[in-house]
């Protein structure tokens, strides 16, 4: 298919030879600001970067367990909150497929601060309809992902440009990190401030602070430059990629689906589970600030010692013991059993997310071609993601109408937690083999 980008010149050392390009795809990325790039660091905008995605965590863990727990303790209903997630999913695939054509042809910084603002008002609006939010679930899902799609596009791109193979896993380690960090303290924050008011008063104050962050976050990121857009936004270019036998965005389409199956699922339902066994949001919030604090000690190290070629092994393991954790579930599920799961999954989740996330982004920089359309193929990817989140979820909304019986919500969660293997069998030749100085 034609191109329609302006052709650019790069220096040899980040041009692949066609059997290069067959074999491996991990060495390349655009040499838009090769200044940037310096074995080992960080530089100044990927450090104000990562302050965003801080700030952007920091609101949305202080608030975004509790909005579930919240819309549970009005209606009581599991489906309810599975609706919400799907609104959500599939409103954020849209928004990634429409904010393409901004994202790539104009300010890619305005839709990164119209993400934040957006989730601003999604509390506003919760705070407005208090229990009548149960009401408009739909709508409020919808909110919230068209402000995430708008966020997470910009992000993505903007991540792409400012960092390359060889400094990106430190960047997922760092931002990992930042999560960790955000999900250790904010939630045990909120936990105590609705503990310690009456409930619809706690829950109006960490909905405020988190408009508060949101806010903030929108003035840091006028400290990142301006980033000038380049070519124009091809619609489907990226999707037809998928038709191609030998191209590596089929397997890694299937793979991103099964990462999102258990994403889309567990993101709501196991602090939803912690809340339903406890009773309590300051034991929820002891909870996230647990699990996050190993999460926390794990991102730092793998941000630290993963190599690239160790990403195969790595993701693997990750996988089995993320599958393992699932199964205490079958003796009982409580608060003991829960923090279980949840210290087994900080511990190995970062072995599956830094190689898989870093890995994806390798493909999108594995040529010419492909660097220059990285605004279609980040689209691709979430598109893959929510793919698998939405078809996750709907599986839950059935299971949990037809059956709410524990052994049933058991053996979905092992099933829908398994999935990340098969996204490690169709990562698995795509990953960096080792060089001959690390054999």
């Amino acid at each position: 298919m034609p191109m329609s980008h302006e052709k650019h010149h790069f220096p040899n050392k980040w041009i692949k030879t066609k059997d290069q390009q067959e074999h491996s795809y991990f060495q390349y990325h655009e040499p838009e600001e090769p200044k940037e790039h310096k074995e080992g660091t960080l530089t100044k905008q990927a450090i104000l970067l990562l302050a965003v995605h801080g700030l952007f965590t920091a609101a949305n863990a202080l608030s975004g367990t509790f909005v579930n727990v919240y819309l549970w303790k009005v209606s009581n209903d599991l489906s309810l909150i599975g609706w919400f997630s799907l609104s959500h999913q599939v409103m954020n695939i849209i928004t990634f497929w429409l904010a393409g054509k901004w994202v790539k042809e104009h300010n890619k910084m305005n839709s990164l601060r119209l993400g934040v603002g957006l989730s601003a008002i999604f509390y506003l609006i919760v705070l407005l309809l208090q229990k009548q939010a149960v009401d408009f679930v739909l709508v409020l899902g919808a909110v919230q992902g068209m402000a995430a799609g708008f966020f997470w596009l910009a992000f993505n791109v903007v991540y792409f440009e400012i960092t390359g193979p060889h400094d990106r896993d430190k960047f997922n380690g760092y931002a990992g990190l930042l999560g960790s960090g955000a999900g250790m303290f904010a939630p045990w924050i909120s936990g105590i401030v609705i503990t310690q008011m009456t409930a619809s008063n706690g829950y109006k104050i960490i909905f405020s602070i988190s408009l508060v962050v949101f806010v903030i976050g929108v003035i840091v990121s006028f400290f990142l430059k301006k980033r000038e857009p380049k070519g124009t936004y091809q619609w489907f270019t990226a999707f037809q990629r998928l038709k191609e036998k030998k191209n590596p965005w089929r397997k890694t389409f299937l793979a991103l689906m099964a990462q999102g199956m258990r994403e889309g699922v567990f993101a709501f339902i196991i602090g939803l589970l912690v809340y339903i066994a406890t009773k309590n949001e300051m034991k929820l919030g002891n909870y996230s600030l647990i699990v996050s604090g190993v999460a926390l000690v794990s991102y730092m190290l793998m941000g630290k010692y993963l190599k690239p070629w160790h990403r195969n092994r790595a993701m693997f393991i990750g996988t089995l013991f993320m599958i393992v954790v699932i199964l205490p579930f079958f003796w009982d599920v409580s608060y003991t059993t829960l923090l279980i799961f949840g210290i087994g999954t900080s511990l190995f989740l970062p072995l599956f997310t830094i190689p898989m996330t870093s890995t994806v982004f390798d493909i999108i920089g594995r040529d010419d071609e492909s660097a220059q359309q990285r605004v279609e193929y980040v689209v691709l990817r979430e598109a893959g993601l929510n793919a698998g989140r939405i078809l996750g979820t709907l599986i839950f909304i059935v299971i949990i109408t037809w059956s709410k019986k524990p052994i049933v919500l058991n053996i979905f969660l092992l099933c829908i937690g398994s999935s990340p293997l098969l996204a490690w069998y169709f990562m698995r030749n795509l990953m960096p083999k080792a060089p001959e100085k690390a054999k």
